[in-house]
């Protein structure tokens, strides 16, 4: 008995095909670490936005003790840092936060200016609009270059962990304070 063995023919998958058809001229989407730090990042959003959303505006000015950030400051804190650290790695900011990679009072001024809770809310969200577009635009191949990062050098790998890690230390913030204030964290609500 003979065996014939037929060639197969190669299988695409539509990821694949999408990127074949895209071209040369078209942004590819991040890959590897930074396709996961992304989809970290947007999680983060995703329940910080929530929490935000979540706290009524009477607790925005609520803290936990004297001297700490208070709640609307902690989400304004996450926006500044959200253009502050692209403005190291060589992102400017937009002009209408007033925030300079070489002037952390600019920082400040931010993260303490007053606003309503609409106003922190949408400048939370344009502010990750922001971070994740300087981050997608870091190719694979560029995360071995070093940058000055608050006065220290390390590569932009480090850096854009250093940020999304950040980010999870204020989520924690944030829920520790939403659970001080009687809220439940909007995805721990039974049903979700």
């Amino acid at each position: 008995m003979r065996t014939t063995i037929r060639p197969t023919r190669p299988t695409l998958t539509v990821g694949t095909l999408l990127a074949l058809m895209a071209g040369p001229g078209v942004a590819q989407q991040p890959a590897g670490l930074m396709a996961d730090l992304l989809r970290d990042v947007s999680q983060v959003q995703e329940k910080l936005v929530g929490l935000a959303n979540a706290m009524p505006e009477a607790n925005y000015g609520w803290r936990p003790g004297q001297g700490v950030r208070s709640v609307g400051e902690v989400f304004q804190h996450v926006a500044a840092d959200n253009y502050l650290i692209p403005a190291l790695l060589g992102t400017a900011p937009p002009a209408s936060t007033g925030i300079k990679a070489d002037n952390y009072k600019t920082v400040q001024d931010y993260e303490t200016r007053k606003a309503d809770r609409a106003t922190i809310i949408a400048d939370l969200e344009k502010s990750f609009a922001h971070l994740k577009k300087t981050m997608g635009e870091t190719p694979a191949a560029k995360l071995g270059d070093e940058a000055s990062f608050f006065g220290q050098k390390m590569t932009l790998q480090q850096a854009w962990i250093l940020a999304t890690t950040h980010l999870h230390e204020h989520l924690g913030q944030a829920i520790a304070y939403a659970r001080s204030n009687g809220i439940v964290p909007p995805w721990s609500r039974s049903g979700n």
